[in-house]
């Protein structure tokens, strides 16, 4: 079965409302973004217009709504908008506002939809990133009882089951089976609150933007004419009632069980910030953004740490895609400076070499006699050389090029590289090559284990 690729949107789009807590007019432009690129916030009303990815590292907060932060820059209540784009099965946006929340609009995601419906949806030339669920993997909040859990599947769904311990709300279910339904059954789904929190709200001068249009309230208690008169002047009503089914009268319910379906709707907004589509079955008991938030760092952690495992296995009795003598005829480097003996494996985007490393190479004679150790630098090195096949692979008279680092980051060495060991390197674009430039991810392992990782920048350039 081919990959599904990634999406972006085709046109920039914009959409205007009112923060739900600060009160302020707030301006949204969802704009395309390149491959790769994943949920990112650009707040356009501050110097430098600075980036936040949509990354549950970046959670600080999660009163009143799901609140990210990066070097002192904010934004709040994210949920509502990731939700809009996963619905949509995009993969890259960028979100330009100019205060630190989105618009609340009516406390769904459903004009979010029909923005970025409006704004047409196209396919990328990359495939999707996507963690298959192959084990159960969960995460429980012991002082609410708030647990997710998270099982094989062969698609992305989630059940959602809230129960606040309320008569007015009672227990409900919401299930989406699979995300091409979210528009139909979950995304016109409004943010709710009971009677007490609003109360709260408003002693502190909380809800500024909330009229009684975007948020269901479930009266739990009973409605004293202090709080009516209180909840009137908030939001300009000459009378407040609440209906039969236990809500107040702004209203009237889209659903039954538009609380939990609404639930549902925050539980994917919050896995968006994993960074990467998944392949399974969330099973969401009593979510809430700090449990879903808690588990969506948890997850996110999982995948770094298998994707850094994901050792590649090779038959390496096969002959190779390319031997020493292919080698040199590509790269201009020449023993005992060459340090890839064989490409295995060659795409676009991405490359696997390997080197045997014996007991007679120059750099063991001074590099700890008695304990010969492969210097780091010089396994950087060859991951580079490795990336360089990849880059020159591109051009078609490579012998008329050299390649120079630009730059070398997030460099980690996790093992010793010992003589007798075989490496196998792995390098990986991180964005398409431009200008000669190419910006890759690498990795080396060993016996089965990584033993180093950088992300390395090279520019091809022609020999004069």
């Amino acid at each position: 079965m081919s990959k599904q690729q990634q999406t972006t949107i085709e046109n920039e789009i914009t959409l205007s409302g009112v923060g739900l807590h600060t009160g302020n007019q707030v301006t949204m432009t969802f704009k395309p973004a390149p491959i790769n690129h994943g949920f990112a916030f650009k707040r356009v009303d501050l110097e430098g217009q600075p980036v936040i990815e949509a990354k549950a590292d970046y959670v600080i907060d999660t009163q009143r709504g799901t609140n990210m932060e990066k070097n002192g820059v904010q934004i709040n209540t994210s949920e509502h908008v990731l939700a809009a784009a996963v619905g949509l099965d995009i993969d890259n946006l960028l979100i330009e506002i100019n205060a630190s929340e989105p618009p609340i609009m009516d406390g769904s995601s459903k004009f979010f939809i029909e923005a970025l419906e409006k704004a047409g949806v196209v396919e990328q030339d990359a495939p999707v990133d996507e963690y298959v669920v192959k084990e159960v993997i969960s995460y429980k909040d012991e002082n609410t009882g708030s647990e997710i859990i998270l099982m094989p599947s062969d698609k992305y769904e989630v059940t959602a089951m809230v129960d606040f311990g309320t008569k007015v709300l009672g227990t409900q279910n919401a299930t989406l089976s699979k995300i091409s339904d979210f528009k139909e059954e979950i995304s016109s789904a409004r943010t709710f609150s009971f009677l007490h929190e609003i109360e709260m709200l408003l002693e502190n001068d909380l809800i500024k933007g909330g009229d009684l249009n975007n948020a269901i309230v479930y009266v739990d208690k009973e409605l004293s004419e202090s709080t009516t008169e209180k909840l009137k002047k908030a939001f300009k009503k000459d009378d407040i009632k609440i209906k039969p089914n236990g809500i107040l009268d702004n209203l009237e319910l889209r659903w039954a069980n538009e609380a939990a379906r609404h639930k549902l709707l925050d539980v994917i907004g919050d896995l968006a910030l994993v960074g990467t589509k998944i392949k399974g079955k969330v099973i969401a008991n009593k979510p809430g953004h700090q449990v879903n938030t808690a588990f969506a760092k948890k997850l996110s952690k999982i995948i770094k740490k298998e994707k850094r495992n994901n050792v590649p296995t090779f038959d390496l009795n096969q002959p190779p895609l390319m031997d020493i003598h292919k080698i040199m005829d590509i790269l201009p480097h020449r023993p005992p400076f060459l340090l890839v003996d064989r490409i295995l494996e060659l795409t676009d985007t991405h490359v696997v070499g390997m080197k045997n490393v014996t007991m007679n190479e120059g750099f063991f004679v001074g590099h700890f006699p008695g304990a010969p150790v492969m210097p780091g630098v010089l396994q950087v090195e060859a991951m580079a050389q490795a990336g360089g096949v990849l880059v020159l692979s591109t051009v078609p008279d490579p012998e008329n090029y050299l390649t120079y680092f630009m730059k070398i980051d997030k460099v980690k060495f996790k093992q010793k590289v010992l003589p007798g060991d075989t490496l196998i390197f792995k390098s990986e674009l991180i964005t398409p090559i431009r200008r000669g430039i190419a910006h890759m991810q690498a990795y080396a392992y060993a016996n089965g284990k990584l033993v180093a990782e950088a992300e390395l920048m090279a520019q091809i350039s022609k020999v004069k």
